[in-house]
């Protein structure tokens, strides 16, 4: 049996005609940098994300990029962040001149720990009362802000992020590039937030990828301040406002028409298409459960913090402090639409990974290390200083994972045949 990473034709088959019908408009039209088509998705996906403001732009990078840019963020200014994400996070901030601060991961979602961030800023920074600013004690670099990467589909820990925040003056930008859709559940607030929505800004990719994706590179930036919207759109286009004259220095980040329309086909299906992630998520760690690997401590599935109300992680699963009291006439508590991890990737920890893909790819299975190397390991970040150990949980996170096939049109028979032959693997 074959077992791709991943199958976009078996999801372009199924709405093939749509598409065609979307792009045929565009064609028509001759439209093809901004418009209408671009405004239509902005109005859609940024409400999706409990935002009042979409700004579309080329790419996630670009996302990042460009919120930074508005943030005025650059030479002599530090944001903190991971070392365990894809390169666009920290390389977005070094583009701009300014330095990327590394923090630890949790071990078990794979995302920023804000007990990591609270060390840092206690031991390696003082905060200029009379100022208002955070700074590192060694360099005298400003700390501008806080990118939390929600990896692999789950919110980072955000209450404990936006409080760390909103303490030393820290603007916050989500990258939320794998993770439209996710939501954090706050604890003192007694309802959940969408992914992008938490912090100043949120970074979304639509690289064909993801769960939301197109036929090609595309990303938006979600907001609620109308000010910073308007700004992001202005930024956008070269600064350019009216058109011909620039106050401000931006860049070429427009989304194109094409990419936009697809996109709005395609948007009607992310909640269908991200309950069935869920559902197979489900029954992968059904089928894990039933190997016996997992209580022999060969693998260990994702754990899904964030999930309540739903088959696939009971209420009773969930620390209390997580769960979320039942709405009126809801038996579960959580509404099932009210989604935890959206399996942008479902990721185990493998001992003796990299023999196992190995054995899983002369099988016909698809596999992927997101990601092999630690950015503070880098050679491109080598003048920051970081060394292998500084952040053990990031570079054991990259010695360990490894991604499975989870697409939406994944066969029952399908994830089968991957944990059999996973269990062959050890058993030999």
């Amino acid at each position: 049996m074959k077992v791709p990473l991943l199958d976009l034709k078996a999801q372009y088959q199924t709405i093939k005609h749509e598409l065609w019908q979307a792009m045929e408009e565009v064609l028509e039209s001759q439209h093809f940098i901004l418009g209408p088509k671009v405004e239509a998705l902005e109005e859609a996906v940024a409400p999706y994300c409990g935002c009042q403001y979409g700004v579309g732009v080329s790419s996630g990078t670009d996302a990042l990029l460009i919120a930074l840019m508005v943030k005025q963020i650059g030479p002599g200014q530090g944001v903190i962040t991971v070392p365990y994400t894809f390169f666009s996070t920290a390389g977005s901030v070094y583009r701009l001149g300014a330095t990327p601060f590394f923090v630890d991961i949790d071990p078990v979602t794979y995302n920023i720990d804000p007990r990591s961030i609270k060390n840092f800023v206690e031991a390696e920074c003082n905060f200029d009362y009379a100022a208002g600013a955070l700074l590192h004690k060694g360099s005298g670099i400003k700390i501008r802000a806080i990118i939390p990467v929600h990896l692999y589909g789950q919110c980072a820990e955000m209450d404990s992020i936006m409080e760390l925040a909103k303490e030393y003056h820290l603007v916050v930008i989500e990258d939320g590039a794998q993770a439209i859709g996710a939501e954090y559940p706050f604890e003192n607030h007694g309802s959940s937030s969408r992914a992008g929505s938490m912090g100043d800004f949120g970074c979304f990719s639509f690289f064909p990828s993801k769960n939301l994706g197109g036929f090609g590179d595309g990303g938006m930036v979600t907001t609620s301040d109308r000010e910073m919207a308007e700004k992001l759109k202005i930024m956008r286009a070269h600064g350019s406002k009216p058109k011909y004259y620039h106050h401000l220095v931006g860049g070429n980040f427009r989304l194109d028409a094409l990419q936009a329309a697809v996109l709005s086909v395609k948007f009607k299906y992310l909640d269908t298409w991200t309950d069935k992630r869920r559902q197979n998520a489900a029954y992968y760690n059904s089928l894990f459960q039933q190997s016996g690997l997992i209580e022999k401590g060969f693998i260990f599935p994702p754990k899904a913090i964030w999930e309540s109300g739903s088959a696939i992680n009971p209420q009773s699963a969930i620390p209390a402090r997580h769960r979320e009291p039942a709405r009126s006439g809801e038996a579960g508590g959580r509404n099932p639409k009210f989604v935890g991890h959206i399996y942008n990737q479902y990721v185990i920890r493998a001992k003796r990974r990299d023999e196992l893909r190995t054995y899983l790819r002369e099988h016909g299975v698809g596999t992927e290390i997101y990601y092999p190397l630690p950015l503070h390991q880098q050679e491109c970040f080598v003048e920051l200083g970081y060394k292998a150990g500084d952040f053990p949980e990031s570079e054991k996170a990259a010695a360990e994972t490894l991604a499975l096939p989870i697409y939406p049109e994944l066969e029952p028979a399908q994830m089968e045949y991957v944990v059999a032959r996973v269990s062959s693997f050890y058993a030999n």
